[in-house]
């Protein structure tokens, strides 16, 4: 696998911490030229400085402005030359529900998790299209099952896999393969930064961590599903389970899922 990375510009958004500098740290170390963006410039400092010697662009960027997304495809087109592969990581959950929670929740992760994958790949498409490239798109289980507490969250990743979908077959004549991976319960900061009711992070998370799979061994099922250009990824026995429930027996789904979620009329997790 390494020798087919080596030299690409791979572009990862939301590379600091989790999946993204999972990715980021394999993708280095397989001698790809990477650019990533984040919004803490410590945590994009302490990146760079992990790497001196490396191929490595960052920038401080919010995903969910256009005009972010657009200065930071620039520079890395100004420094690499082009874009091979981009992989659009970065995003944010919330935990709240409905009748409790603020519209501002669901348009702030609509705006990261959807938006801000949109707004990327329209600025790279030109040089994907010219490199005949991959487009990415990390998604979730509760792109294909919606979930409690998490309705903002899962309306995003389901409108990520609908318009990866699309896209996928609209860029099929340019030689443009485009694929969305759903990595299930990951260890990585995307339960702790969840927003609550108010749209602030929640700071904390009813998850136990140490049941799920690591933030390396998933980056490593990302990148080799991207070298085979599967269409899909679905990781993790609960995430097969999941959409396997949903897809055949989606009545059965909602009674499973709810009993997961909920204990005594409140939600658990």
């Amino acid at each position: 696998m390494p020798e087919y990375f080596r030299n690409k510009v791979v572009v990862v958004t939301g590379g600091t911490e989790g999946i993204g500098k999972a990715l980021v740290d394999s993708l280095i170390e397989m001698g790809a030229k990477v650019a990533t963006c984040g919004r803490n410039h410590d945590k994009l400092y302490r990146l760079q400085s992990q790497h001196p010697s490396a191929h490595l662009h960052t920038m401080v960027a919010d995903v969910s402005s256009e005009n972010d997304c657009r200065r930071f495809i620039e520079t890395t087109l100004k420094v690499f030359g082009g874009i091979d592969i981009l992989i659009n990581n970065a995003g944010i959950s919330m935990r709240a529900l409905l009748k409790e929670a603020s519209i501002e929740v669901i348009k702030k992760v609509m705006d990261i998790n959807f938006y801000g994958s949109v707004y990327c790949t329209k600025y790279a498409l030109d040089s994907l299209i010219e490199r005949k490239g991959t487009i990415v798109g990390v998604s979730s289980i509760a792109g294909y099952r919606g979930l409690p507490g998490r309705s903002g969250y899962s309306a995003s990743k389901f409108a990520l896999q609908g318009w990866l979908e699309a896209i996928k077959t609209e860029l099929m004549n340019d030689d443009v393969h485009v694929m969305w991976v759903c990595p299930g319960f990951t260890t990585s900061n995307i339960r702790n930064a969840a927003l609550n009711k108010d749209a602030t992070s929640h700071g904390e998370t009813p998850m136990d961590e140490n049941a799920m799979m690591s933030a390396e061994e998933c980056a490593t099922h990302i990148l080799t599903a991207i070298r085979k250009k599967k269409r899909t990824l679905v990781l993790t026995f609960t995430g097969k389970r999941t959409v396997f429930m949903q897809k055949f027996f989606p009545k059965l789904a909602d009674k499973f899922v709810n009993r997961f979620f909920f204990r005594d009329g409140k939600l658990v997790k």
